[in-house]
């Protein structure tokens, strides 16, 4: 499977991970700002919260890592936490914005 296979499968198991306070996946949310696979098969994942007070601010990053690691073409998985640009809710998919409804 090709790189951009691979992360079309990456990206179908983020939007199984769900902020707990929003009933909308991670990915729709905009909190994924940028997936990377290296020639090892390794993944980076940059992503952030909602807020940095997110009360799942340790768990849900673990949740991504081990679901990522877990896919089969995946050796390895790291999510780095940034909050620059902090999130709002802009960035998030017309779909999750209509789901909220913001439009």
């Amino acid at each position: 499977m090709g790189d951009a296979g691979l992360e079309t499968t990456i990206i179908d198991v983020l939007k199984t991970i769900y902020d707990p306070e929003i009933p909308v996946d991670v990915y729709e949310l905009g909190l994924i700002y940028e997936v990377k696979i290296n020639s090892d098969q390794h993944v980076d994942i940059e992503m952030t919260l909602t807020s940095p007070n997110c009360p799942v601010a340790e768990s849900m990053p673990q949740e991504v890592e081990d679901k990522v690691a877990s896919i089969d073409g995946v050796k390895s998985a790291k999510v780095n936490i940034v909050f620059d640009p902090p999130w709002d809710k802009e960035m998030m998919s017309e779909e999750a914005k209509l789901e909220l409804g913001f439009l």
